[in-house]
């Protein structure tokens, strides 16, 4: 099903702009709102399988949904979330 979605953002990328996401902590999901009136619904569980992650970027990744769900929702549909917590893991902090 995500294929079929990310088939139709590139197909109709001027159609599927986003204006709205927020983090649901009942179901640790984001919704998220496009101009079209659709609703889109990402499991931040099922996204975030896979990935290489510390427990550093994986605390990153948890602030970045609560606190950025668009930003969330962006880097996941645009299939950039593993480079997002490679730089994450990259920063030294001195």
């Amino acid at each position: 099903m995500l294929s079929q979605i990310s088939q139709t953002k590139r197909k109709d990328e001027k159609d599927m702009r986003v204006i709205h996401a927020t983090y649901n902590m009942l179901h640790n999901c984001i919704d998220v709102t496009t101009f079209d009136g659709y609703v889109l619904r990402i499991d931040c569980e099922k996204a975030e399988d896979g990935l290489n992650t510390t427990p550093c970027s994986e605390c990153a990744l948890n602030a970045l949904a609560i606190d950025n769900p668009l930003e969330y929702a962006t880097l996941y549909l645009d299939g950039g979330m593993q480079t997002w917590i490679d730089a994450e893991d990259s920063l030294d902090l001195w």
